[in-house]
């Protein structure tokens, strides 16, 4: 493989995984994606340039099935992975106290538990390939905020933030970079997997209240600069950006506008 280097991307068959695929297949590197959509994967490798592209199916909820994929890309691979992109994650919302069980422990799992899963059994491969290596956790805008309807998923996506700081810690010693990515909101179909019962798109509610929602070409090149930048936390769009900010600066500005109006930032 010579001096090729790899990115294994979980969340692959569609959306950011599938477009950070091809943005990192066209600057030469050997893309493997895994998904639990085979017909999703599919898809995303035909439209992935050259020969050095690799899919596995993986459910990031089962730490077994972690090892076989990371293990069997390592060898597609030539032996080693530089970077592992900790992406796939789920969305459901609604007022808490109505939300089911099975949504509260779908998002625990596959949001959580399988970026946890997706660390620990990344961490030999990242120091093996040494000095350059990398972790990038999908976080999001809702782990800059805590927004309404929206508490577990948002707990989630706080927690993989709280993983990533400590995980900069803890690995720094090896070597190997770790960041979250924040991405406000990308016009994928995870924004619809939290709609309520509605005759309108997420995507239709949002545009009308004047919120930002970017295209999902945006992000690859901030998982790029996450790679080899130097920060902790990269957003994705201007509200994710203008959040973080006030979420820093301004704190009770934001938890009125929160208290107060939602997820509509465009007046703030």
């Amino acid at each position: 493989m010579g001096n090729r280097k790899s990115i294994f991307i979980t969340g692959g068959a569609s959306g950011i995984g599938r477009e950070v695929a091809i943005y990192f297949a066209q600057r030469g590197w050997f893309v493997g994606i895994a998904d639990v959509s085979e017909t999703g994967m599919q898809e995303t490798l035909s439209l992935v340039e050259g020969s050095f592209k690799y899919s596995h199916k993986l459910d990031v909820r089962y730490r077994e099935q972690w090892q076989e994929a990371l293990a069997a890309f390592a060898t597609a691979a030539g032996g080693q992975i530089d970077v592992v992109f900790n992406n796939a994650g789920i969305g459901h919302g609604g007022p808490i106290a109505d939300q089911p069980n099975e949504e509260v422990v779908d998002l625990l799992d596959v949001n959580l538990k399988g970026v946890i899963y997706g660390a620990q059994e990344a961490y030999p491969y990242l120091k093996v390939a040494g000095p350059g290596s990398a972790l990038i956790n999908t976080s999001s805008l809702a782990g800059i905020v805590g927004a309404p309807n929206l508490s577990v998923y948002c707990a989630t996506k706080w927690a993989v933030r709280g993983l990533t700081n400590s995980l900069d810690a803890e690995w720094a010693k090896d070597g190997i970079k770790v960041a979250s990515l924040c991405p406000g909101f990308i016009d994928t179909p995870i924004i619809e997997q939290t709609a309520s019962e509605s005759n309108r798109t997420v995507k239709e509610d949002l545009i009308e209240a004047g919120v930002e929602v970017s295209p999902v070409s945006t992000v690859p090149e901030v998982v790029w600069k996450a790679i080899h930048g130097e920060k902790l936390d990269y957003t994705v769009g201007k509200t994710a950006s203008r959040l973080f900010f006030l979420s820093r600066f301004l704190p009770a500005r934001l938890r009125k506008q929160m208290r107060g109006q939602g997820i509509g930032t465009e007046k703030i």
